[in-house]
């Protein structure tokens, strides 16, 4: 008994030639055309303001008081490290350095406390049923229902003389203690803020982590301590350098939480540079600070760049053998 013939289909031949050039089209090989309007975007938005920031800090405070006026000098950026007296005479004033470095340690000291909050919580998420995990990740994004300056007024409150903690510090018997203003408010406040940024992504990299490796691990007799410190933090490490670079560059120049949080007390780049800007209306030296913040970032992204490349090549390693 014979079979019956399929019926044939009709085949495009120019279709399919063309279909085959885009499923196999090597990347990079589009038409540059096609990036045209993030390149005028990218153009407007990021090259030219940079480009005016660091025009004005070759300028001079304009004689009205506001803007900038020529010819083009570098008393702004002699300033940051020089101060000149009635007569004209320079010396070392390390004031503004000084603030630099504070603004780093600061930042630095929020990504590790947020690193120490996030990597346990993120860890606990991602071992819940998935229905609950989704809605933790959802209660971790609730803060950003809300503006900001609103949640740093809260933390005011909060921490004032005669705010919510000290009011249970004198229920327990003891004295109140001075919180606000203050560098402890400031870490407090800047913690708060940035904290969901390194949970997420340190979220997304233990949800990927098979369990079952620490499970492994406590049969052939490890430890908690080694468990964690050998099979958990090295899968989780992308995710810390994701979060810690989140964390540290926009804490780096954060000005909310030091001005409100911090007061007089709490120095640091962005309120500096707020100051310039709206109160003493010196554009050129608020321009030469901006700039210097821009160069510490460029820094930070640059260390954590080649952090990456270094836990990238250290995994294709591991790998391998």
């Amino acid at each position: 008994m014979t079979r019956p013939a399929h019926p044939t289909v009709p085949i495009n031949l120019e279709a399919a030639e063309q279909f085959q050039k885009t499923k196999w089209r090597k990347p990079g090989s589009a038409s540059p055309w096609l990036a045209l309007p993030g390149v005028i975007l990218g153009i407007i938005f990021v090259a030219l303001p940079v480009v005016l920031v660091i025009g004005y800090s070759f300028m001079s405070k304009a004689p009205g008081g506001v803007g900038v006026a020529g010819p083009v000098n570098l008393d702004s950026w002699v300033k940051l490290v020089f101060e000149e007296d009635f007569s004209g005479n320079r010396s070392f004033n390390g004031q503004y350095l000084a603030i630099l470095w504070r603004s780093v340690w600061m930042a630095g000291l929020t990504t590790i406390l947020a690193m120490l909050i996030a990597v346990p919580t993120a860890v606990w998420i991602a071992t819940r049923r998935p229905r609950v995990r989704n809605l933790l990740v959802i209660a971790v994004t609730i803060p950003f229902w809300t503006n900001t300056l609103i949640r740093t007024y809260a933390w005011m409150i909060m921490l004032n003389d005669q705010g919510i903690v000290n009011k249970g510090i004198q229920a327990l018997g003891f004295q109140p203690i001075a919180m606000f203003p203050s560098q402890f408010a400031t870490t407090v406040g800047l913690v708060y803020v940035f904290v969901p940024f390194m949970i997420l992504p340190i979220y997304t990299s233990a949800a990927k982590f098979d369990f079952s490796l620490a499970e492994a691990a406590y049969d052939l007799g490890a430890t908690r301590r080694k468990v964690v410190s050998r099979v958990l933090l090295p899968s989780l490490r992308s995710g810390i350098l994701a979060g810690s670079l989140l964390v540290f560059v926009p804490a780096l120049g954060a000005f909310i939480q030091p001005m409100l949080l911090g007061g007089a007390k709490v120095d640091l780049i962005g309120t500096v540079i707020q100051r310039q800007f709206k109160e003493s209306m010196n554009w050129p030296f608020g321009a030469a600070i901006s700039v210097a913040l821009l160069a510490l970032t460029l820094i930070a992204l640059l260390c954590f760049a080649f952090a990456a490349q270094r836990l990238s090549r250290q995994g294709q390693k591991a790998s391998f053998l």
